[in-house]
Formats: structure tokens, C-alpha cells, sequence
């Protein structure tokens, strides 16, 4: 927790906007990874092919997949700090890691970002790390993300819907259009 907790000046150093993308990842059902070089994302199905459309952790009233969960983004440095052996555990399976500071403060709700040709709207729901992120990191890596101060800082990243249809690459970065 003390190495989790020296390298949160780093983290909250993280750009404001015109973040890099560092990684994209499609989750197509639990456990599977690929890491394409580009994503499709639409308003009606999310990203097609990943698992939201067809296993969502939340949904509406009448059972379908919540749009507010179709994209979430994780900030690359906290991804580095918790995930330390690469070759045994997972990738955390956010669909964008990219260099990004998503805290609440910089990031409101409603925030619009331009993700490529994509327009991603930031969610009023929270990220927590869920019980496969204990499992994978580390409790101390759990207890980071809900320790007192942190939640609004979002360490575990920003979910987000898509409200305008598009196409990212990793070439492209994560430029906040509008905050509310």
C-alpha cells in the first residue's frame, strides 16, 4: 500500500486531455482477450463483438445492457503500478488504457471525449473495482482504489457510453470536447 500510495502524485500528474492511447482491448466473453490495433464503437451496440451486448454486469429495467457501461477507460498509470506480472494475470480488459487523469474533477459526468471519430460521453456511474481486480492485483491494490479521497479520483478509470458512432485507433488520442 506505501508503493501504491507514493505514486499517486504520479497518477494525478496524468494529462488533462489529448491523452495517448496506450493499448485497445475486445473482451468477446469472460476470460478472452485481443488486442486489435482499432475499435468500432456505436450507440446502438456498444463495441461489437465484446461481451457488454450480451453479458452486461448492469442493465436496465427491462433487462437490457445499460448504455452508461459500453466503454470504459483505464488510466495507463495506474494500470502499471497494480498489474506486475503480465505473463500469469489478465489484462484488466478495459477496452481503452490510455494516459488520461479521470478524476472526477477533471472528468464531470457528461463530459464528451473525441475518441478517434467516436464521441464518448462520460457516465454518472462509478468504476469500482470489482472482485476480479482483488483477485488479479492484489488487495492492497483493491483497498487503493476505495480508500478515503480516492473514489473521487477515479483510479480504476471512467466508464462511458458512446453517443456518437466511430472508429478508434491507437494512433489517435482522447481529446475532451466539452465538461458540463
Amino acid at each position: 500500500m506505501a508503493e501504491l500510495m507514493a505514486a499517486l502524485p504520479h497518477i494525478l500528474s496524468a494529462p488533462k486531455d489529448d491523452a495517448p492511447i496506450h493499448s485497445l482491448c475486445l473482451r468477446p466473453g469472460y476470460g478472452e482477450r485481443s488486442f486489435p490495433d482499432r475499435l468500432t464503437m456505436t450507440r446502438a451496440r456498444g463495441i461489437p463483438g465484446e461481451r457488454w451486448s450480451t453479458a452486461p454486469w448492469l442493465k436496465l429495467p427491462d433487462g437490457s445492457p445499460d448504455p452508461r457501461i459500453q466503454v470504459s477507460i483505464l488510466p495507463i498509470r495506474v494500470m502499471d503500478l497494480v498489474w506486475r506480472d503480465r505473463e500469469a494475470t489478465p489484462h484488466p480488459g478495459d477496452p481503452i488504457v490510455a494516459d488520461l487523469d479521470c478524476s472526477l474533477a477533471n472528468l464531470p459526468a457528461g463530459t464528451l471525449i473525441r475518441a478517434g471519430t467516436a464521441v464518448l460521453k462520460v457516465s454518472d456511474h462509478f468504476n469500482q473495482a470489482c472482485a476480479k481486480w482483488k483477485v488479479r492485483y492484489g488487495a492492497d491494490a483493491r483497498a487503493f482504489i476505495d480508500a478515503p479521497g480516492h473514489p473521487e479520483l477515479r483510479l480504476r478509470g471512467i466508464l462511458c457510453s458512446v453517443e456518437q458512432d466511430g472508429e478508434v485507433t491507437l494512433a489517435d488520442r482522447l481529446q475532451v470536447i466539452s465538461r458540463p
